[in-house]
């Protein structure tokens, strides 16, 4: 696709709850459009729905996006700061006679809309007060001012994921601009803020075709150059219906509660629906030199929790074990109220490099790495006690008499002190790794034994071994 300057992309969020992974990938891919192309990607809150619109709604859009590391350009633009333009232009169409005050009173509406669906005609105004006389005029009614929308020929939308798509234009009718309350309607707003904003890409959901049809017809009738639109395919579950919360669909910080990377996620997001050639595993910078719109589908993408673990696992596998031990730490202080010496998180980061490759969240990485830094007497596991019977106490105690002169403390001289007390006792080396391992860690899976021992440390392995000998 060829952008003949730098484009302007959007996000624009209603303010009515949070940021779901809907509206997460519509933000990044118009972030990454806007930095493929070096152009601006702006933020505009449209938050003209007074009763619904919160602010805490708009923390929970801004955290979401910060979290997904997408840095918007320019200050926030707020849609509800600009009223006053909107309704300018719409008194602009009503001096050119291209909208029209409308006195239909609610009850009329109803009585038009059970009217058409008796006789199978289209749901839609049949634009009664579109020449009427303004002679007639109700008393005491507040109007509505609609869009004299044309009533014949085709609206094209030439759009880059979709191809053309057409209209016929008695299928659409006069819609409202103004409310009665005086307030402008979400169609004349966003036409006006795009127009007024220079946005020149608007990348969204498919959900908005009907709208770019509409929306077009009033940048014709303002004379002004429409944007370029870009619908693409939603997000489905995995069983390809309608995406909705027995589907997994949480709000985009709910991931980032449940231990996933921000890249990550980008990562996953950006395969929802694009694709390059048959690359999993796609960095920032990659998809920034990568992206465009050429390469969305048609199809509307699914779900797949295995694939976001899969990815966020491989991210995981990659980081750097600094990063991920204060992220563990912060985990595990916040949710297991735990504050940890500095030699406990020398000690998570010693064993980092072998726990985060068998990780695919941080919530599943503290679980697993947690033993390292508690105390005895360790929690237990019903399959950790079963480990531990008489017969195994007392042959752990015969082993920490063992252990106790091995020195230096590696993984070679704990390895060769084990397997002769195994050979002297005729046990399998399995007979005495899996109380060990209980011992150790308080469960029935860990990494290798002797990568634990060292990891742990002479000290605190022999407090571990004999404590168990002892209960």
């Amino acid at each position: 696709m060829t952008v003949s300057s730098s484009p302007i992309t959007r996000f624009a969020p209603s303010p009515t709850g949070m940021l779901h992974i809907g509206g997460g990938r519509t933000a990044l891919f118009n972030w990454l459009f806007a930095r493929h192309h070096q152009g601006q990607f702006r933020l505009r809150i449209e938050d003209t729905d007074r009763e619904r619109s919160t602010p805490e709604a708009v923390d929970a859009i801004l955290n979401g996006l910060k979290w997904l590391e997408l840095d918007w350009d320019g200050e926030i633009y707020r849609q509800s700061e600009h009223l006053d333009r909107h309704a300018d232009i719409a008194q602009g169409l009503l001096d050119r006679s291209l909208a029209y005050r409308c006195y239909c009173s609610p009850e009329e509406l109803v009585q038009m809309r059970e009217e058409a669906r008796a006789h199978g005609r289209p749901v839609k105004y049949d634009g009664r007060w579109r020449d009427r006389d303004p002679g007639d005029t109700p008393p005491g009614v507040s109007p509505v001012i609609r869009f004299k929308a044309p009533q014949s020929g085709q609206t094209v939308i030439h759009d880059q994921v979709q191809g053309d798509v057409v209209v016929n234009n008695d299928q659409l009718d006069d819609l409202i601009l103004v409310r009665s309350d005086g307030t402008p309607t979400y169609m004349l707003s966003v036409v006006v803020d795009d127009h007024d904003m220079g946005i020149t890409h608007i990348i969204r959901g498919d959900d908005h075709l009907t709208n770019a049809a509409r929306q077009s017809q009033i940048y014709a009738a303002l004379d002004w150059t429409p944007p370029v639109f870009a619908h693409i395919p939603l997000i489905h579950g995995s069983d390809g219906a309608k995406l909705s919360k027995r589907h997994g669909a949480r709000a985009i910080e709910a991931y980032r509660d449940m231990g996933y990377l921000p890249a990550a996620m980008r990562n996953y997001l950006l395969r929802l629906g694009w694709s390059h050639g048959n690359d999993e595993i796609i960095s920032t910078d990659q998809a920034i030199a990568w992206f465009d719109l050429d390469a969305i589908g048609k199809a509307p993408a699914r779900l797949d929790a295995d694939k976001l673990n899969f990815i966020n696992g491989t991210y995981i596998s990659r980081e750097s074990d600094s990063f991920l031990t204060a992220k563990i730490v912060d985990i595990l202080h916040d949710k297991k109220k735990l504050s940890l010496s500095e030699s406990s998180e020398e000690r998570l980061k010693l064993a980092m490099p072998v726990f985060k490759e068998r990780a695919k969240t941080l919530l599943e990485l503290a679980e697993n790495i947690e033993f390292l830094v508690l105390s005895v007497p360790l929690p237990m596991t019903d399959k950790a006690s079963r480990l531990l019977d008489q017969d195994a106490r007392r042959m752990l105690a015969e082993l920490s008499g063992v252990l106790e002169p091995v020195q230096p403390w590696t993984q070679e001289s704990t390895e060769a002190a084990i397997r002769q007390f195994a050979e002297l006792k005729g046990l399998k080396f399995g007979k005495i790794a899996q109380p060990l391992r209980a011992a150790l860690t308080g469960g029935a899976a860990s990494p290798g034994i002797f990568d634990l021992l060292t990891v742990l440390g002479r000290e605190e392995s022999l407090r571990r071994i004999k404590d168990q000998a002892a209960a």
